[in-house]
């Protein structure tokens, strides 16, 4: 046990066990494959969650989900108390870095912990009703994690994230010709490619680096329905690919692979980073992967869940265990699969397995694997950019009893059809998206997360009125939804009813005070009822607890403006731009004050950088075609102006889009 070597973590989002090439996977995957093939490739890795956030608070605690008590992505928070293995890096004398590929693991849900750098996705350009997706490329997260790791002087420990074979799945050239039948593929090849000057930076180390490679969790395509992932915690989502190699000056790099068939787990990364850099972490209930590589036996059960269903939908909540090669997942349709034999689980022996199924049941009680408890509720951003990866969000009504009509395998068409919905929308065919949730709430009338997401796509293609009347018939047919009432609230206000918004949003916000979404909600809605100061001390109370809030700061800097404050207007935007680089309503708050202040071309390049984030902010669209068409520059103007006409919502902005087709008409 040596403190002086490095240490670096790599995880790889959504990639399944059977994916790289060492493992027989389809895709090219030379870097990855000859670290495996200098140090120890298990066969038989397991995560504990089949979601991001869960999963990786497991491989950076060493604990199970039930433990450190983060369930899903949404809605927690790693607790201040957990120690993770950067904390005790750090203590060690480390420099830790940590560098991610996606919001599920921005710094705000509390896997920061410990890292003297913490490089998230924070400020990526994704508005509260956006669902463009909240990452950026493996190239881009290696560089910035290179760029670090050369600066050290002392031994580092660093944690680097990459997001890409996540869904949808779109490699860049050449990966995207080469894999153009299996796309997944082409992201997984084009990573490994992404990952090999890091791989070969941590060769030309002038210590031993240790490297350990796993993914959080697998990828359904297909198997057993699913598609994705989050559902199921079959072998497609729950096995992973798991390698641990030394490299660097001084390294015990061999030229042959030793391959490990041990059942290990993801709890065992950090007792094995613990071991090797001498660091303090007790009571873990893992082991070190060395140890299990040598033969040592563990006999204790590896503890799995799904809990985001039963979260967000109101389905069942699946935990499970396996012991050896035996797997039992807990369900009112309860399985059990034999993996030696029948490693794809199509044969569920509970029918024929008498009391081998109560006896699994049994290890799971044992561990007292409690069902999460109450969520926090996340901020508006954190909403809209979950949702923009195609996360759920928002808490379902637990029930006392679950039945077999509320048991995943009953209703995997239906999580088909709320992807397919996601997928459709995002492809520009919003028309098939609804039918795709008309069908969900036809099929599950009780999951508000499908009148939300329905409601969602009418208010962007500007049926206004429609979104509203979906929204009520969500609050008729299944009574009181906060969630359901804050969106109906946002829409009413901003539709002109603030009458009506207020009085709903106050019960919402009294029934979740630390939802900072109502909270947003309810102060837009002041706003738009001329109650300016109420709404910029709802605004100020949020920042209060979360200064990095950019919609509390967009919507602050808003309503200082409608009120003449341009001073202070001017320092919440440039607060907003400072939390959020990419914020389009910022940018169209600056152009309005510059144009307020005279400085003209100054607003128009504001508008015009606000159009470029955000298509869909048809008041910086307004504004820099009119001010275009104001100051003579008609041919300008133009494309704008065809733009805010054809794409304006007419039930909100009918009048000015009447004027400007009366403009284009005289040109």
């Amino acid at each position: 046990m040596t403190a002086d070597q490095n240490v670096l973590l790599i995880t790889i989002d959504t990639l399944r066990a059977d994916a790289l090439g060492v493992y027989g996977g389809r895709a090219a995957t030379p870097n990855l494959d000859r670290l495996a093939k200098g140090g120890i490739r298990f066969t038989f890795a397991h995560s504990h969650a089949v979601v991001t956030l869960p999963s990786h608070t497991s491989i950076l605690t060493g604990r199970y989900p039930f433990e450190h008590g983060v369930r899903d992505n949404a809605g927690y928070r790693l607790a201040d108390s957990a120690t993770t293995v950067a904390e005790a890096a750090h203590a060690k004398g480390f420099a830790t870095g940590g560098f991610v590929g996606a919001f599920p693991l921005d710094r705000q849900f509390g896997v920061s912990q410990g890292f003297d750098v913490y490089d998230d996705v924070s400020g990526s350009p994704v508005a509260p009703s956006d669902f463009a997706f909240a990452e950026r490329r493996a190239a881009e997260v290696v560089t910035v994690a290179r760029d670090w790791i050369t600066r050290q002087q002392k031994p580092w420990f660093a944690w680097v994230h990459v997001f890409d074979p996540h869904s949808p799945y779109a490699p860049p050239k050449p990966f995207s010709d080469e894999y153009g039948s299996n796309l997944y593929a082409g992201e997984v090849a084009y990573t490994d490619s992404a990952l090999g000057p890091l791989l070969e930076l941590a060769r030309r180390s002038g210590r031993p680096t240790t490297v350990i490679v796993t993914a959080d969790h697998g990828e359904g395509l297909g198997d057993h329905g699913e598609a994705t992932h989050g559902v199921f915690a079959y072998e497609s989502t729950l096995h992973v690919p798991l390698i641990v190699a030394q490299v660097g000056a001084g390294s015990t790099a061999s030229e042959r692979s030793f391959v490990s068939d041990a059942p290990v787990r993801h709890i065992d990364i950090v007792p094995t980073i613990a071991a090797l850099a001498g660091l303090e972490m007790k009571d873990l209930p893992g082991r070190s992967l060395l140890d299990a590589a040598r033969g040592d036996t563990d006999e204790r059960p590896a503890y799995f869940e799904a809990m985001t269903a039963m979260l967000k939908r109101g389905w069942a909540p699946l935990r499970g265990v396996i012991v050896g090669r035996e797997k039992y997942i807990d369900l009112p349709i309860e399985e059990l699969y034999d993996l030696h034999k029948d490693a794809q689980e199509k044969n569920n022996l509970v029918p024929t397995a008498g009391e081998k199924a109560r006896t699994l049941a049994g290890r799971l009680s044992v561990l007292d694997a409690t069902l999460p408890g109450e969520q926090t509720k996340e901020n508006a951003e954190v909403r809209a950019r979950l949702q923009s990866l195609g996360y759920l969000s928002g808490s379902a009504p637990r029930k006392e009893r679950y039945t077999e009509d509320d048991d995943p395998k009953r209703l995997i068409d239906v999580d088909r059809l709320m992807m397919q919905g996601i997928e459709l929308h995002l492809s520009g065919h919003s028309a098939e998206a609804i039918d795709a949730y008309r069908r969900v709430i036809a099929r599950r009338p009780d999951m508000g997360l499908a009148y939300r997401r329905l409601a969602y796509i009418q208010w962007e293609e500007g049926a206004t009125r429609e979104a509203i009347r979906t929204l009520r018939d969500a609050l008729s047919r299944n009574g009181s939804d906060v969630e359901i009432e804050i969106r109906l609230g946002t829409y009413l206000a901003e539709s002109g009813d603030a009458a009506e918004a207020v009085p709903l949003l106050e019960r919402a916000t009294r029934a979740a005070p630390e939802n900072t979404d109502g909270a947003n909600a309810l102060g837009i809605a002041y706003a738009r009822a001329n109650r300016t100061d109420a709404a910029i001390d709802t605004f100020q109370r949020i920042l209060a607890t979360d200064p990095r809030n950019g919609f509390a700061l967009e919507n602050l800097g808003t309503t200082y403006l409608a009120r003449g404050d341009l001073t202070a207007a001017k320092e919440a935007f440039d607060r907003a731009v400072a939390a959020a680089p990419r914020s389009a309503r910022s940018q169209a708050g600056l152009g309005v004050i510059a144009s307020e202040q005279g400085r003209v071309d100054e607003a128009i390049a504001r508008w015009r950088r606000a159009v470029d984030l955000d298509p869909r902010n048809f008041d910086a669209l307004f504004n820099l075609s009119s001010t275009l068409i104001r100051t003579g520059r008609t041919a300008e103007a133009r494309p704008f102006v065809i733009q805010f006409v054809r794409t304006a919502p007419r039930e909100l902005y009918g009048p000015d889009v009447a004027r400007f087709e009366d403009w284009l008409r005289r040109q």
